[in-house]
């Protein structure tokens, strides 16, 4: 018996809550599908299927309380109140869930509409994690050097005098860990920390949740309107729903060269910066003032999140670089959830498809800036790179 589960409707990211309001707004009929990835090739033991199905059945139970509710409407003003009301009526669909395995090998899909199973990702990865910890038998780090780690990290950033953020949900050691970390990040008062991405954990310790939207949002726009439209749509909707808030847009879904083709004055100037999450970030921090420049716009007054596999070193290296040229920000996460004496996992879902109203799978494609990122049909793939000119 493994007693592995969730304790909130909120445990999960926020740009999962912004995104899924953004899709009860506009397409509350689009049907689609997620697939686990096990880029790090980890083997799974048996008995590991019945282990997280278990966990995915008790996630049913799981409903957003009054305190919630109201944390939401305090903290998050630009949620639709009849959104909220729909979340607070919102229940998880374990059916929408297929877990198999065969031998070591483990498969998990998700399908169903898009508005019911966009909040299914996040938690599925970290209770994947935190149950491949538990049923190998690993031992991690203790309570107290978790948390003087964490310190000592927080320490490093505020000298440094950046702001970061914790983005570390997804591939979390454990619920416990993640917990530790919020509270070791809070202890101090000068602190540069300054919120985290997980809804439940900022909730608990009275710090800002933080995020936009996720690749999905735009992996969606390409399959359903074109690769050709896909940014620039995605980047449209998203203006449409939230009116200038929320307004750090992710560049790298069909490669950041691409996206500041699309990026044009218009949006330059109404999102307040943009986030960086493969590929090299100095190179990128080149490209992005450069465009800003371009655009006659003082990228001073701008800034980027970095959020691509961070620590201290790379921190340091990208802060420097940047200093008097553009603002940034750093969203950490396996870092500071999952630096425990363990081998962190390697592990992602996808949003795989989009079905089209003649029933048909149209497959989804995501053209990061690193190409081992690169997810979807090979077909797409080369289909897509075609039609936006990519060159390898």
């Amino acid at each position: 018996m493994h007693d592995v589960r969730l304790n909130s409707i909120l445990d999960n990211d926020f740009y999962k809550v912004t995104m899924q309001n953004a899709v009860v707004k506009l397409f509350p009929s689009s049907i689609v599908k997620y697939e686990f990835i096990n880029r790090g090739k980890h083997l799974f033991p048996e008995g590991f299927d019945v282990a997280l199905r278990e966990a995915v059945t008790k996630m049913a139970e799981l409903k957003l309380t009054k305190d919630e509710k109201k944390f939401l409407a305090r903290t998050c003003p630009y949620l639709d109140l009849p959104y909220l009301d729909f979340l607070e009526g919102y229940h998880y669909d374990p059916s929408e869930v297929k877990i198999n395995q065969d031998g070591n090998d483990l498969t998990v899909t998700v399908e169903g509409l898009w508005y019911r199973t966009i909040l299914w990702e996040v938690p599925l990865l970290a209770l994947i994690s935190e149950l491949h910890y538990d049923m190998n038998h690993m031992e991690r780090d203790s309570n107290e050097v978790v948390m003087s780690k964490t310190v000592e990290k927080a320490e490093s950033l505020t000298k440094l005098g950046v702001n970061f953020a914790e983005f570390g949900t997804r591939r979390r050691h454990s619920y416990k860990v993640q917990n530790l970390v919020m509270e070791a990040l809070n202890q101090k008062k000068d602190s540069t920390f300054i919120g985290s991405s997980n809804v439940h954990f900022a909730m608990k310790y009275n710090v800002k949740p933080i995020g936009t939207h996720a690749h999905e949002w735009f992996m969606f726009h390409g399959a359903e309107y074109g690769f050709k439209m896909a940014n620039e749509l995605a980047l449209e909707h998203w203006v449409d729903v939230y009116r200038g808030d929320l307004g750090v847009a992710l560049s790298d879904t069909y490669t950041t060269d691409v996206f500041f083709r699309q990026f044009d004055k218009k949006f330059a100037k109404l999102f307040d910066g943009v986030r960086h999450d493969s590929g090299d970030a100095l190179e990128f921090a080149d490209k992005t003032i450069a465009h800003y420049e371009k655009n006659g716009i003082n990228p001073l007054f701008k800034y980027i999140i970095f959020s691509d596999a961070l620590n201290l070193e790379k921190v340091e290296e990208i802060t420097k670089y940047c200093k008097g040229k553009i603002g940034v920000s750093f969203g950490i996460g396996t870092n500071l959830t999952n630096d425990v004496g363990l081998k962190p996992m390697n592990i992602v879902m996808k949003l795989i498809g989009v079905q089209a109203p003649n029933k048909e799978w149209i497959p989804t494609v995501k053209l990061s800036d690193e190409h081992g990122k690169y997810t979807g049909d090979p077909k797409m793939i080369e289909l897509a790179k075609e039609f936006l000119r990519i060159k390898d």
